[in-house]
């Protein structure tokens, strides 16, 4: 069966991520290979101090980024994209998103980015001796709570992007375990909220007489494989307004950005780990055993099937480099020498090669928003040097792109420094990787540690969910078959890639870097209290 007919006969899997600063789609046929894709680019507004998109821009960029994927279907292989295997929605993680019971969104979407919720995320941390970090639904709800915020008193659904796009496409109120596990923390044994801690929160806002307990607002736990509905009349129209794509197409569980990436790296078992690279950067280790202790640094959440998970995550990855690489464009058009952007990218994070392992005693932090690593509840993006400090482009950029794994850094440092935990490998994901070596070098030398970067890397977590999608369909067939087991051997199996060892003057470069790293926080932590305007 050639690839249009595995279209025709929808043989197909179809992936949709909402990520950060774009919305992508990607089908594939049953075995994980890319047919086409689709694109719509995006950016969260700052309105009234709040990080968001309107539901208007996420409907329309839904369409849009559909819209793309079937042009691309029609002119590269004539057809009229009609009906697909399956889909899967995928999104960021986290933030917060509240409904009254007609369905009518109560106060702005809150995503990830927000970190408004430092009083909640403490107290709710010592109630139940588990992290809770500041962007994680429950801090937003409690938040609220505390703040006496009226439209708590009419919550029916509180939910995160990709389980709301889901539940506007099935009707179902549902979500992946993974993306379930930055709503609330996971039971991994029960693969569902953990009912001690649902407890506690309900008796802890018990005074204040809430119509509702937290079990009933949160949407239902599913884990990889299950099914999750069919996509409806209506679904289908605000899929494809145009009227083509078929109702009855089957979802698999929506899931957070986090468990697509383990999946698009094969990071799914215990002793695997992946680093996701871009707008926002986080690590995520499958672990062998519970960790020894609770860290505000580390975020405890689970594969798509549920393993427990130790994550590094930070808000801020990408965004302040970009912006540099915008500001040279802007010189390069000055000069009257317009450059291709992907080639920009190219020339420079290539030239950071020529720079010092240390970055010359260059410092940057690109923090656009709060921290919860470095326990910063706002963020200045920053640059400084000394005086004596090697300041040339190579460096400039070098210390952009290890900034941009700062965070991520520290976070790891406590589990493989303090915890001693184990991994037999880590793979590296995310636009960071799309100029071959560069990216992968600096991750290596900051781990300290082998990383593999698969060839399908920049395909990411749109990809990975189509893969979830295709897997909710060959378990049906095979109800014993495992998603570690799936992806070994059918979708990874023979699949090319670049592994790349550390460079020991690389490794102490970085963690020279993380020195001044460390001690700098004190200079982002003055100018978040003096820029005030």
């Amino acid at each position: 069966m050639n690839e249009n007919e595995r279209i025709q006969a929808a043989e197909t899997a179809l992936g949709i991520e909402f990520g950060s600063t774009r919305i992508k789609a990607v089908l594939t046929d049953l075995d994980g290979h890319v047919l086409a894709t689709g694109f719509h680019d995006w950016e969260n507004s700052l309105v009234n101090g709040i990080w968001t998109y309107p539901l208007e821009e996420i409907h329309a960029g839904l369409q849009d980024c559909y819209a793309s994927l079937k042009k691309s279907v029609k002119e590269t292989y004539g057809l009229t994209l009609r009906k697909v295997g399956a889909i899967g929605i995928s999104a960021m993680m986290h933030g917060y998103m509240a409904f009254d019971k007609e369905g009518t969104l109560l106060t702005p979407f809150q995503t990830w980015r927000n970190s408004n919720t430092g009083e909640a995320a403490d107290e709710l941390t010592e109630l139940f001796d588990f992290n809770i970090p500041l962007r994680w639904t429950i801090a937003h709800i409690y938040q609220c709570i505390l703040d006496n915020e009226e439209h708590v008193q009419r919550l029916d659904f509180v939910t995160t992007l990709d389980s709301y796009i889901h539940w506007q496409l099935t009707g179902q109120k549902v979500t992946g375990i993974g993306d379930a596990a930055g709503i609330f923390p996971i039971d991994s044994e029960a693969k569902d909220y953990d009912a001690d801690m649902l407890d506690k929160f309900d008796a802890l806002i018990e005074p204040k007489h809430y119509p509702w307990k937290i079990r009933d607002i949160l949407p239902k736990v599913l884990v990889a494989g299950e099914e999750a509905g069919t996509l409806t009349e209506a679904g289908a129209r605000l899929l494809d307004p145009e009227g083509d794509l078929e109702a009855g197409i089957p979802l698999c569980p929506p899931e957070g950005d986090a468990g697509t990436g383990m999946v698009a790296t094969n990071s799914v078992a215990p002793r695997t780990g992946n680093v996701s690279a871009g707008t926002s950067t986080f690590a995520m280790i499958v672990l062998e055993k519970k960790l020894s202790k609770l860290y505000r640094e580390i975020d405890m959440v689970t594969t798509p099937t549920g393993f427990p998970v130790a994550m590094s995550h930070a808000n801020n990855g990408t965004s302040d480099l970009n912006a540099w690489v915008g500001l040279f464009k802007e010189f390069s058009e000055l000069m009257g020498h317009p450059v291709d952007m992907g080639e920009l990218y190219g020339k420079l994070y290539t030239n950071s090669l020529k720079g010092d392992p240390d970055c010359g005693g260059l410092l940057a932090y690109g923090y656009y928003s709060g921290e919860g690593v470095t326990h910063l509840n706002e963020g200045r993006p920053l640059f400084a040097r000394m005086p004596d400090s090697h300041f040339n482009l190579a460096n400039f950029m070098r210390v952009h792109l290890y900034t941009s794994l700062g965070a991520v850094k520290l976070g790891l440092d406590i589990l493989f420094k303090e915890e001693h935990v184990r991994v037999d490998r880590i793979m590296g994901h995310g636009g960071l990787f799309k100029t071959k070596g560069v990216g992968q070098r600096y991750l290596a030398a900051a781990v300290n540690a082998p990383v593999t970067v698969m060839d399908t890397a920049s395909e990411g977590g749109p990809w990975g969910e189509a893969l979830l999608a295709a897997f909710m369909l060959a378990k049906k067939k095979e109800p014993a078959l495992t998603l570690e087991k799936y992806l070994d051997d059918r979708i990874f199996a023979g699949m090319k890639g670049s592994t790349m060892d550390p460079d020991p003057k690389d490794v102490e470069g970085f963690e020279t870097f993380t020195e001044h790293y460390r001690a700098g926080l004190a200079a982002e932590k003055a100018a978040i209290e003096s820029m005030k305007w």
